[in-house]
């Protein structure tokens, strides 16, 4: 029986170039229990969009398993949402018809009238209650986000893909959502993967940080946040345990860019 509802075991991959193989990942282990959330840290172009390709199923690795209960993953899987740092939202349709799209291409159990009233619900749990009729153009930055964020989880999936969705947004807007994160996942059980650029980002939101080493990656180092009484708090922040969790994790992004070669790249696991 898998550990995890998420396996990553030995998985290699390459893509193919004019010059020859390109080598991506290399023998990368992780694994997300059921109802876990984890966030993968690593240099820029060490593969961490490739990694959310292969669990989404729309890639398939050239060795190693990615498994889903157990089950390896070989093509998409209606029980994967994702969201993406751009919404990609349509603009000839309403706020409310974005986020029904996904039940509109998948088949679901859900009636008509059932999707629509999980759609108004999401968007009522994300601050956009009185916006679903509006289009795209007519919301912020933020509040798009909010929407594709209702959109990738209105099929109810077992598993949310989160490729760096806050990066493109101002600081504070970004920590807005990050408090919206904490809210869907109480409201919403997932079990989740964030890929992001910003380490306190991943330390508020994951239960576990994976930091990839540079290319080919492998899983250099795997840090452990510790649980709190209740939702995480912003303040939490800038007090003394996450100054030392953020400090390992950039030590780690250095020995990962080559800055420490000496230094045991294992470490942490």
């Amino acid at each position: 029986m898998e550990d995890g509802l998420i396996e990553i075991k030995g998985v290699t991959h390459s893509y193919s170039t004019q010059s020859g193989p390109l080598p991506v990942l290399k023998d990368l282990n992780i694994s997300v229990p059921e109802g876990g959330f984890v966030a993968v840290v690593g240099p820029s172009g060490c593969g961490k969009s490739t990694l959310t390709r292969l669990i989404a199923g729309l890639m398939k690795p050239n060795a190693g398993d990615v498994k889903l209960h157990g089950e390896v993953v070989t093509s998409p899987r209606s029980s994967v949402g994702m969201a993406f740092q751009n919404p990609v939202l349509l603009e000839w349709r309403s706020i409310l018809r974005n986020v029904l799209l996904p039940v509109e291409i998948v088949p679901t159990k859900m009636s008509r009238s059932q999707a629509e009233d999980r759609a108004r619900r999401l968007l009522k749990l994300v601050g956009l209650q009185g916006f679903e009729d509006k289009r795209p153009s007519e919301l912020s930055g933020g509040m798009r986000q909010r929407a594709s964020l209702c959109r990738a989880l209105i099929h109810q999936p077992e598993v949310l893909i989160l490729d760096e969705p806050f990066g493109a947004l101002d600081a504070f807007t970004r920590e807005d959502l990050w408090q919206i994160m904490h809210r869907l996942r109480i409201e919403e059980p997932f079990t989740g993967i964030l890929i992001t650029h910003d380490l306190r980002e991943s330390i508020f939101l994951a239960d576990e940080v994976f930091v990839m080493s540079g290319r080919p990656a492998h899983t250099q180092f795997r840090l452990t946040v510790p649980k709190t009484d209740g939702p995480r708090e912003l303040t939490q922040l800038y007090g003394h345990e996450a100054v030392e969790m953020l400090a390992t994790l950039r030590h780690q992004i250095e020995i990962a860019q080559g800055r420490f070669p000496g230094e045991d790249k294992k470490v942490g696991i």
